[in-house]
């Protein structure tokens, strides 16, 4: 049974929240920023060709935001899920998506846990990798992560179970770390809200990154 939650603990979430997404934009908005210095100064064309790139990422890390942190909204199709998955592709990180099926749509709560999912799996990839998705969006999703430091944050398999956990460790992070590790818990608290579940399938050796099954369909 989950302990009450006071209301320093949402202040403490939406604090955290707020700084984390002012870091994932910083970059692009810093980057566009300059090149319109540029700009003043001169018609240059390399510039203008950077500042469309970054408005462009700008925009496409806007859409995941919303979709990912925001009050869910209707169904989202898995070609629209796809594509905001975009937003988070590296030269380095590459995502496997085509195992999901494409004439299917997510759920708006399955929509928002999964992009939360994908965020997270994305973070586990430093050093570069693979990121695998299969199955139905109305069932069950695999999510493998596989590079060469691939490794879910630690804890991970205790906050899916416990949202007690989650918040024990939001509130033990260290401040000026607080935004880079709040995706691990902030996935689980999404699933235990919304009645969803996020398994690890851990094997008969341990893994720095077993696959996660998710669950899509509500607990009864």
């Amino acid at each position: 049974m989950s302990r009450h939650h006071d209301p320093v603990d949402g202040l403490l979430l939406a604090e955290t929240l707020a700084v984390r997404l002012c870091h994932d934009l910083s970059g692009q908005v810093n980057a566009l920023t300059g090149c319109m210095e540029i700009l003043r100064e001169e018609a240059d064309p390399e510039a203008l060709a950077l500042a469309g790139d970054a408005a462009d990422m700008l925009a496409r890390r806007l859409r995941l935001a919303r979709a990912a942190w925001g009050r869910t909204g209707g169904p989202m199709s898995v070609a629209e899920w796809r594509q905001l998955a975009e937003a988070l592709a590296r030269r380095n990180v590459v995502f496997a998506l085509d195992e999901v099926d494409p004439t299917e749509h997510f759920a708006p709560a399955a929509a928002r846990l999964t992009l939360n999912l994908l965020i997270l799996a994305a973070e586990s990839l430093p050093a570069g990798g693979v990121i695998e998705v299969a199955g139905q969006p109305g069932q069950d999703l695999m999510v493998r992560i596989s590079g060469p430091r691939a490794a879910w944050p630690a804890g991970l398999a205790g906050m899916l179970a416990d949202p007690d956990l989650a918040w024990e460790s939001l509130r033990q992070a260290d401040p000026t770390m607080a935004s880079r590790a709040l995706q691990a818990p902030l996935t689980a608290l999404i699933a235990h809200a919304e009645g969803l579940r996020i398994s690890m399938l851990m094997g008969p050796q341990a893994e720095a990154a077993p696959p996660l099954l998710v669950t899509l369909a509500p607990d009864a």
